[in-house]
């Protein structure tokens, strides 16, 4: 993930660089500025002092320029380089399997792409560019300072050695520390998102004490991470600290030592001061900000080593294709290998017929379902689309042949419209064909296409969230729906109007697990399944089971 942030970039990065050196350049002259300044006063030269000036006259509008452009240029770059990494990052999210992402934690890569790419920016890429400013400053001056005087020169770097390696040292300790916060961060993003999803149940069960204990627990192991992050930074910084005054003090006796003996001038001697600022600076900042770009360096491998896991393999898979029929025979599966959800199926859905599967509650429906959205494959037996087993099958191919409509249907906070063709762009007509089959003519008619929805659809009903879920399916040119308890939530008039939707759909293969047990509904089915215990107990029409007075009798009558 690393070389996203110079993709393309390369140029802003080395002009960023380039520039630090134009700003090296600029504070060494200020250097030389303030010591000439010293040595006209101490000769009485009033042509010397005139000739410096001047220079200062031009120096200053240069400096002025070339400093807004080198930001200019560093902002430019800042800028791409995390554009670049986060659309990266969100790309290989995408590129993740269903199966895959649900079974991670959705909460670590909220808290990586927020609280970790603030850390990342300051602490990475400000610090890359600072860092070249830093050591050109600190070569630079010390060349400078050689030229003029070798012996206090080596004063300087004797003062220094010990305190920069003390700061390096310390700069592991900084890296575990940062970290630790960010698997508190992400720990704690996590569930902030579970607490304001499930606020309704909190208040429902009266648990607000229980869940704000859990939310201080949370909090105070964060935040004392955060100050034990802060204290161990300050720490280096005083170290370094502590290093540049013992510095510069010594330089102040050394320097003025030598200027009473004679052998440097007492604008040396300043000049010497200033310098040893860029020497100071250098020795106080570099090590925390190693520290700093080593501990965000360990934030980017973390993102990496997340989004590498579960990925899809890169083996080459056959295309979906549904123009027969989806066959199961002898299927068996389990979440665990020890506990088998999946018993022995076999059946068949041709296309173009609908199909309602029923049973009671944990019976193997919805597994069964998510096993032909490709979810997993690690079934025993055959689960095959026109004879290709789904784990051959590419799950691009298997999303682009099959629609879901699940019980929640999720919408964005933004138009119908652009919940229905999901922000991409369709023909008009093919746009008004699926508003129509789904049964919203009535409400783009009177709402408009630009009605938001406001967050997950909450400005709208549950019938009508499900005819966008079934509008959206349809526009996506799906061949094959599945629809898991799509009506359960639904009042009976609604839900006959959505399932009726559904059936009223033409040369579409419709996969229906429902619990509802109304006859004008189950009698236009082509043929029925029944489920019981990870089973396939029963099939045929409607008519057909009834007359078995088997399972489906029993569910039925129980029903009505």
């Amino acid at each position: 993930m690393l070389h996203e942030f110079y993709r393309n970039n390369r140029l802003n990065f080395s002009f960023s660089i380039l520039g630090q050196v134009v700003m090296a350049g600029f504070s060494i002259l200020i250097s030389f500025f303030l010591g000439a300044i010293i040595d006209a006063i101490q000769a009485e030269s009033l042509t010397q002092l005139t000739r410096i000036g001047w220079m200062i006259l031009i120096f200053t509008p240069c400096y002025l320029v070339s400093h807004c452009l080198c930001n200019r240029i560093f902002a430019r770059f800042i800028h791409k380089g995390l554009r670049q990494y986060k659309e990266k990052a969100f790309s290989r999210l995408c590129a993740k399997t269903l199966q895959a992402f649900t079974s991670e934690n959705t909460g670590s890569y909220l808290s990586t792409l927020t609280n970790d790419i603030t850390s990342i920016e300051e602490n990475y890429l400000h610090a890359t560019v600072d860092l070249a400013l830093q050591v050109l400053l600190f070569f630079s001056a010390l060349a400078v300072m050689v030229y003029q005087s070798p012996l206090l020169t080596l004063a300087v770097i004797l003062l220094s050695t010990l305190p920069i390696l003390v700061s390096l040292l310390m700069g592991k300790g900084l890296s575990t520390r940062e970290r630790r916060v960010s698997d508190l961060n992400e720990s704690f993003t996590t569930q902030m998102k579970d607490l304001l999803n499930g606020f309704s149940v909190i208040k429902c069960f009266q648990a607000e004490k229980q869940v704000t204990r859990l939310f201080h627990d949370k909090n105070r192991q964060l935040e004392s991470a955060k100050e034990d992050r802060r204290w161990y930074s300050s720490l280096i910084e005083v170290v370094s600290a502590t290093a540049g005054c013992t510095m510069q003090f010594g330089i102040f006796l050394l320097g003025a030592y030598l200027a009473i003996r004679g052998q440097i001038t007492g604008g040396t001697v300043i000049m010497f001061v200033q310098l040893c600022n860029y020497l100071i600076n250098p020795i106080r900042v570099v090590p925390t900000y190693l520290a700093k770009r080593k501990a965000a360096k360990a934030l980017i491998v973390k993102l990496d080593e997340l989004l590498a896991q579960n990925q899809e393999s890169d083996e080459e898979k056959m295309d979906a294709h549904c123009n027969h029929a989806i066959s199961l025979s002898d299927l068996d599966f389990g979440y665990d290998e020890d506990r088998p959800v999946l018993h022995d199926i076999n059946c068949s859905f041709e296309k173009g017929k609908s199909y309602a599967i029923v049973g009671g509650s944990g019976s193997g429906k919805s597994t069964l379902l998510n096993l032909m959205m490709g979810g997993y494959q690690n079934y025993d037996g055959s689960l095959a689309f026109d004879g290709t087993q789904v784990r051959d099958l590419s799950t691009d191919s298997l999303y682009h042949l099959m629609g879901q409509i699940s019980q929640n249907v999720f919408l964005f906070d933004d138009t119908i419209r652009n919940n229905i063709t999901m922000f991409r762009d369709f023909p008009e007509e093919e746009v008004r064909r699926a508003i129509s089959l789904a049964g919203l003519d009535e409400i783009i008619a009177e709402r408009g296409e630009d009605y938001r929805c406001g967050e997950n659809g909450v400005n709208l009903s549950g019938g009508e969230r499900q005819r966008i879920s079934i509008a959206r399916s349809l526009l996506k040119g799906s061949q094959v729906l599945l629809v898991d308890e799509a009506t359960s939530a639904l009042d009976n008039e609604t839900a006959k109007h959505v399932s009726s939707s559904i059936l009223n759909l033409k040369d579409l293969t419709r996969i229906v697990v429902t619990h509802r047990m109304e006859e004008s509904i189950l009698s236009r089915y082509d043929r029925i399944y029944v489920m019981k215990n990870g089973h396939l107990c029963e099939g045929g029409t409607f008519r057909e089971l009834l007359d078995k007075k088997g399972h489906f009798y029993s569910l039925y009558m129980a029903a009505n």
